[in-house]
């Protein structure tokens, strides 16, 4: 009688686990939206939750040691006019976040070191040149001050942040809805899904096509795809009878997956999350009350299944802590923030182990938040490789955050360097806000007069 052999792996005994009530963020109006992003974000200082907002959109940034009930009255990041849809922080600088909304708008906030004291309505910069929603952000892993997004207009921009500049525009790539933009990892080269069941590899600074996959997954619904090790691609998406699947590609080879998996029924679009660092990948879907994770190996069948967290509740968003913002002395690889209908839950994938020393074969080297490149030279064609640092004594900021310096004079070219057609959501928010100011200024006269008129 044959014994099957169990694969061996570091992370076969993985575990999720959910962190004690009065660690959690209670008592937060989720955003309700209906859209496929992750609606928050998190990094060693703060996270971030989209939340619901009255006349226009809004965002709560919390302090990580803030846990508990957060009082209904705590200030939000409330500039834009329409609901926001995505936000992400930059990998660079903790007190920088991009937001992108319904008001076809990009906005760059700077939060200040404690968190808000007051609503913060004013950005640092804003950036306009979609025609429609902004649904997707993604700023460069190693370039200072470089952020892609991508619009319901179908169009991908690349933006140099400190000049409020649209320096790339990718307007004719892509011939409906996008659906995931994301870069590999010295951010050479830019990943698609798209509606028209085409998926992309992109050069980002010429916005040419260098490969593509047609119906990477058979089904209609939404396609997710991240690049892992090696230049691979993941994509999770669904066949034909609607069952959900994660497929691994090599992109100088489309024709046929290296491997394709089926998982389940469900209907949730299932959002990957792929760690360089111990070759896992964790996928979550919106609307599940479970995150699989598996691991990618560069041998054949390449993506091992290695377990399961659930719970009781679904997930109406979630984000993941960069590997900085971990802790070491539990063997924690991965912290998760799920958001529920009320609250935000973190959530701490674990390596069970014995012993409290550092545990060198679980963390390597990892991205630090020094950025390789500038703005100016990457768009010029200088790509640079990550800068890694150790996580041996617990992270700990030995170099200064990069300060976020935005060049005032040359803001007012963001629209005409742009190009192609007017954004006329931009004017149109324009007009609003000074039909806004003369109204106050008519009250403002009007309340004069009667004064005036009840001296006399």
């Amino acid at each position: 009688m044959s014994r099957q052999v169990v694969r061996s792996s570091k992370f076969r005994h993985v575990f999720g686990q959910p962190v004690k009530n009065d660690q959690c963020y209670d008592d937060i109006r989720i955003s309700q939206m209906t859209w496929d992003s992750c609606f928050c974000s998190a990094n060693p200082k703060f996270v971030a939750m989209i939340v619901d907002a009255s006349g226009g959109g809004a965002f709560m940034v919390l302090p990580l040691s803030k846990t508990g009930r957060i009082d209904m009255s705590y200030p939000t990041v409330c500039g834009h006019t329409g609901p926001v849809l995505d936000i992400e922080f930059c990998p660079h600088n903790d007190n920088i976040i991009a937001s992108g909304s319904e008001d076809c708008s990009v906005m760059i906030w700077e939060i200040p070191d404690g968190g808000l004291t007051s609503p913060l309505t004013e950005p640092v910069v804003k950036l306009e040149g979609h025609s429609k929603r902004v649904g997707i952000l993604s700023w460069h892993p190693t370039a200072h001050n470089v952020l892609m997004s991508a619009g319901c207009d179908n169009v991908v921009i690349l933006w140099n942040v400190a000049r409020g500049e649209a320096v790339v525009r990718m307007d004719s790539v892509h011939t409906d809805h996008i659906y995931s933009a994301c870069w590999n990892r010295d951010g050479s080269r830019i990943l698609t899904s798209c509606k028209d069941k085409t998926m992309r590899v992109l050069d980002p600074r010429k916005g040419t096509v260098l490969y593509e996959k047609e119906k990477p997954h058979e089904g209609s619904r939404p396609v997710r795809a991240v690049f892992v090790s090696d230049g691979k691609i993941l994509s999770t998406g669904f066949s034909r009878m609607s069952e959900r699947q994660v497929a691994l590609w090599d992109p100088k080879d489309f024709k046929e997956p290296l491997n394709l998996e089926e998982l389940d029924t469900s209907s949730g679009v299932l959002m990957p999350f792929f760690d360089p660092d111990t070759g896992v990948v964790y996928l979550c879907g919106k609307g599940d009350s479970s995150i699989r994770y598996f691991e990618v190996t560069d041998e054949a069948p390449y993506v091992h299944f290695l377990s399961m967290y659930s719970s009781k509740d679904s997930q109406k968003g979630i984000c993941w802590m960069p590997k900085r913002g971990l802790e070491v002395n539990k063997c924690e690889i991965a912290r998760f923030y799920k958001l529920h209908e009320r609250k935000c839950e973190p959530i701490v994938m674990t390596v069970p182990r014995k012993s409290d020393l550092f545990q060198e074969d679980l963390y390597p080297d990892t991205i630090g938040p020094e950025p390789s490149v500038e703005a100016d030279e990457w768009f010029q064609g200088t790509d640079g490789e990550p800068i890694l640092i150790s996580l041996k004594e617990g992270f700990a900021t030995t170099t200064k955050s990069k300060q976020f310096k935005v060049i005032k004079s040359l803001l007012k070219t963001t629209s005409a360097s742009v190009g192609s057609q007017p954004d006329i959501c931009g004017e149109v928010q324009s007009l609003r806000r000074e039909m806004k100011d003369l109204k106050a200024a008519m009250e403002e006269l009007v309340k004069r007069v009667s004064e005036l008129e009840s001296k006399h």
